[in-house]
């Protein structure tokens, strides 16, 4: 067990190094700029950095994620991703619905966000 936790604390650290040395630019073309939710989009954050805003974020339908016992799994692309712990967002999701911030390594899907719909 230990040994899984110490894995998968290398994997979120690899993927950070990553995201690091990788640029990423948000695509903020201003349509929720007077949206009363734009300035909590904008403050979320992982342990692999900003969120981003809602126009980066895509919403998850209740059959493509899945918990069990607090580990969340997402289907992206129909492949499904393990979430890592540190891309779940902890605060109270203001808007409700299940989202993910998503990137790509090796051409996979990965998790850089994950927020759990208010209804979980």
């Amino acid at each position: 067990m230990l040994a899984i936790r110490a894995m998968k604390r290398l994997a979120a650290q690899v993927c950070l190094l990553l995201l690091v040395s990788t640029a990423t630019f948000a695509r903020d073309d201003g349509r929720y700029a007077n949206s009363p939710l734009k300035p909590w989009f904008e403050s979320l954050q992982s342990e692999f950095g900003k969120c981003c805003e809602d126009s980066d974020a895509y919403v998850v339908s209740e059959p493509n994620w899945k918990s069990d016992h607090g580990q969340y799994r997402v289907r992206i692309d129909d492949e499904w991703v393990l979430v890592p712990d540190g891309a779940v967002i902890k605060q109270p999701n203001l808007a409700g619905r299940t989202m993910v911030w998503k990137h790509y390594i090796d051409g996979h899907p990965r998790v850089r966000c994950f927020i759990p719909g208010s209804m979980t």
